[in-house]
């Protein structure tokens, strides 16, 4: 094969037993979890925000932000659950530029997969150990959902993941909601397929053992808009869009109809600065339909310390080495909108 194999990583058990969650921690992510899945069944009423960078590149940057979000969160605790983004594996379009924090602990170092995948651990404990927050993170490599699983309270299956079995398969085996977005193609069919599979009992080779899931009821939609024939974003947040979900939902024999809207990507054609009249718009939905109400469970909004986004190597602390992102004062503001509008 034209690879080199550098090292044997260590499996996620000797990771754990390394790095290990205490029993405070574990009764976080229960609570959490329980949670999340009522909003999800219907149970709660509350809306669900995942927020945050859209790369964590950094862990001091990244916790002062979640600092700053507890603090908020517990003002708005009773209209909304407020789950921190910390997405430290990051898709690349065309292969290029930074992959997240599993490849590069240090963005401006050469990549070490095995620094990676304790620096993304200790990350996620700091979250729910010193904040309280169980957190989101996207499966962009199945496989390595187990070194968080004891950890997460959300998990994104990217655009460009969706059609991928294994992602399908992984998914029916977690015990999270898992959110499966639109193609970039903008086929629903295919993200309902996703839903579809997810939600069913498999067998399959994981990790080179013979796995069982049981299925996954909270696994839902997410839509994030799509990219036409022209390469031009288009979004898919407006009613029109956000009916056809519903429908497709009437048409299936799914658990727990559930839609998240990711603001950002191709629904904002990552102008971040977007993503609060995106979200007004979507609030405006629910209120004018109770099928709608019901079904829009929350949102994705990608923010950060500072607007924007800088290049790798950039010295801006706290902005994006990805996509640009929202700054904390626009946050906090429209963290703030959201809870006086439910």
């Amino acid at each position: 094969m034209n690879m080199e194999f550098e090292r044997k990583l260590a499996i996620p058990m000797e990771v754990k037993e390394r790095f290990p969650v205490t029993a405070a921690m574990e009764a976080t992510v229960q609570q959490r979890a329980e949670a999340l899945r009522k909003i999800f069944c219907g149970e709660d009423d509350r809306l669900v925000l995942i927020i945050g960078p859209c790369s964590a590149d950094r862990e001091d940057s990244v916790l002062d932000y979640i600092g700053r979000l507890r603090t908020v969160s517990d003002k708005v605790k009773e209209k909304l659950f407020i789950v921190p983004r910390i997405y430290t594996n990051k898709p690349r379009t065309n292969g290029d530029g930074y992959k997240g924090l599993l490849h590069q602990p240090d963005p401006n170092g050469k990549p070490d997969l095995y620094q990676g995948i304790i620096s993304t651990r200790s990350l996620h404990m700091h979250a729910v150990r010193d904040y309280g927050f169980s957190c989101a993170d996207e499966m962009l490599y199945p496989e390595n959902h187990k070194y968080l699983d004891d950890l997460l309270a959300y998990v994104a299956v990217g655009a460009r993941s969706v059609e991928d079995q294994q992602h399908r398969l992984t998914a029916s085996g977690v015990e999270v909601p898992v959110g499966m977005k639109n193609p970039t193609s903008g086929d629903l069919t295919i993200m309902m397929n996703a839903i579809h599979t997810a939600q069913g009992k498999h067998s399959f080779i994981y990790r080179g053992w013979a796995a069982h899931s049981e299925g996954n009821p909270l696994a839902h939609a997410i839509l994030r808009g799509y990219t036409n024939k022209q390469g031009h974003a288009m979004p898919n947040y407006h009613y029109e869009d956000l009916r056809r979900v519903c429908d497709l939902y009437a048409e299936s024999n799914l658990l727990h109809p559930a839609l998240i809207v990711d603001t950002n990507h191709a629904n904002s054609g990552k102008d971040p600065f977007e993503q609060p009249r995106i979200v007004r718009e979507v609030l405006g939905c629910r209120r004018d339909s109770d099928d709608l109400r019901k079904l829009v469970k929350g949102f994705m909004v990608e923010s950060y310390l500072l607007d924007g986004n800088q290049p790798v190597g950039g010295t801006c602390y706290g902005q994006s080495i990805t996509d640009p992102c929202l700054g904390w004062e626009k946050t906090e503001r429209l963290i703030y909108d959201i809870a006086d509008a439910l």
